[in-house]
């Protein structure tokens, strides 16, 4: 007879393991469930792989744009100068094209070309006159124009030297070039408001501006009334004046200012200054000053003149000081060096690097061009780089490059200088 079959479930462990890890997997997912929500609420969300990824995405990139530059020294228009320039024009006006056509190719070239107007554009309207007290022709700044400048400094010691009139004309002049040409000229103003306008140019994203100053007016005052017909900041060990220093330091206060109002407004700022001792080419301890407090207060490249000779090229930190660019144009009589003919070209890089809010300024690739302000008995004026020199030019040129080469390599061994021809 056979057995009954037994009714009592019978006892499964694989179901009550699977059963045992499903309830495991609930509990553990109410409790991340809880966990999110609690960290959402404590306003520390969670960030998905997808929302990384994006964040990833968003970083910033690094930009960067880049501009030439390139600087000349004194225009400074003697008589036998704007005389051979009459000549070229055959007296209808004056023509100073031929003077400069050796630098032409290097100024267009440059985004960036700078020069300094050492004589007054008064123009020949008032009548144009020579040392001590210049006058010179509007053309002289065409020709520059037209040769690729579009920087220019008009704080000269010689600003004065036809009086107020020529300094509005002058004035007037370069704002009909700003406004039709884009040059900017600073250090001369034809009112207070225009001394104080922060005046910006804009180059492959770079925005740029000048200011210009000058140590003096060889003793001529600038009119108590208009002290904005040009910028002083008497940096000159030459000035008798037992207020020197007084002066020197409440006007490094004005300087200050002027710096502040522009820099957030530009990327790099070029001053020009008016400065030195002529005819000798180690600075003094005024322009080392001035230099080292310009690059204190975040100026890029300092551009001097004066001495009307080559001075050093160097670097303070950051900053590109060209003590003197010496002449580039005039009729000043040689000596055995030939060193009021003996002139600085100086050209460089300026990078912009920019990555989100943080923006670097360098100054690099600096080359130093020696030039060469050839004429015969005062006739034929021609600027030759020394690059493009030969002996019919100048015979010993090959020792002078290397006597002035030691010039611009004074404070800095391994300043480059074009070699010479």
């Amino acid at each position: 007879m056979r057995g009954r079959r037994s009714t009592k479930p019978r006892f499964n462990k694989g179901v009550l393991v699977r059963n045992i890890i499903i309830v495991i997997i609930l509990v553990a997912a109410i409790f991340l469930l809880i966990n999110f929500l609690n960290k959402k609420d404590n306003g520390n969300e969670v960030t998905k792989p997808s929302e990384t990824v994006s964040k990833i995405k968003e970083e910033p990139k690094e930009e960067t744009y880049s501009a030439s530059m390139l600087m000349v020294g004194d225009m400074l228009i003697h008589s036998s100068i704007y005389k051979e320039a009459a000549r070229n024009a055959n007296n209808q006006g004056y023509d100073f094209k031929p003077m400069i056509e050796y630098i032409k190719p290097f100024a267009t070239d440059a985004d960036i070309a700078y020069y300094n107007q050492e004589t007054i554009l008064g123009g020949a309207e008032i009548g144009l006159s020579d040392y001590p007290c210049f006058n010179s022709p509007y053309e002289a700044g065409d020709d520059m124009i037209d040769a690729g400048f579009n920087l220019v400094s008009l704080a000269t010691n010689h600003t004065m030297d036809s009086g107020r009139k020529a300094v509005l004309n002058s004035r007037a002049y370069w704002d009909k070039q700003e406004e039709e040409n884009g040059v900017l000229a600073a250090g001369s103003y034809s009112s207070e408001e225009q001394r104080n306008e922060v005046k910006v140019r804009e180059v492959n994203n770079i925005k740029y501006t000048m200011l210009s100053y000058t140590y003096g007016t060889n003793g001529i005052p600038v009119p108590k009334d208009a002290p904005y017909l040009v910028n002083v900041w008497p940096t000159d060990l030459s000035i008798n004046d037992p207020d020197r220093d007084t002066k020197y330091q409440e006007y490094k206060e004005i300087v200050k200012e002027d710096i502040a109002r522009v820099k957030d407004k530009v990327d790099v700022i070029f001053v020009a200054m008016h400065w030195g001792v002529e005819y000798t080419h180690t600075p003094t301890a005024y322009e080392i000053d001035s230099a080292e407090f310009l690059a204190e207060q975040g100026v890029n490249i300092v551009i001097g003149a004066h001495p009307h000779v080559i001075q050093p090229v160097t670097f303070i930190g950051d900053t590109l000081v060209i003590y003197s660019l010496g002449n580039f144009l005039s009729a000043q009589m040689q000596d055995a060096n030939y060193n009021k003919m003996v002139e600085l070209m100086t050209s460089c890089k300026i990078t912009k690097t920019v990555k989100g809010d943080d923006v670097k300024i360098k100054i690099s690739d600096v080359s130093n061009e020696l030039l060469y302000n050839y004429h015969s008995g005062y006739r034929n004026f021609k600027v030759i780089p020394f690059s493009q020199m030969d002996a019919g030019h100048l015979a010993n040129y090959q020792s002078i490059y290397e006597r002035y080469k030691k010039v611009v390599q004074m404070y800095d061994e391994d300043m480059y200088v074009v070699p010479a021809a």
